[in-house]
């Protein structure tokens, strides 16, 4: 296809950008844990939320 604008000036945000170190990190779970993780975060954290917002009288918030 067509290139839009001149190749000169490829890669010209990348090299604006400022250089920042990678920093050090908790390593993450793998595997079983990693999914056991996801389940927790998804439906366990999650349905503690939801009844919460049930319950709270949502008639005021909706627009008419």
């Amino acid at each position: 296809g067509k290139v839009h604008g001149s190749l000169a000036r490829a890669g010209k945000v990348r090299g604006q950008t400022p250089k920042v170190a990678k920093q050090e990190k908790k390593k993450k779970p793998r595997g079983r844990a990693h999914k056991r993780m996801q389940y927790t975060r998804r439906f366990v954290t999650a349905g503690m939320l939801s009844p919460i917002l049930f319950s709270l009288d949502l008639a005021p918030l909706l627009p008419v």
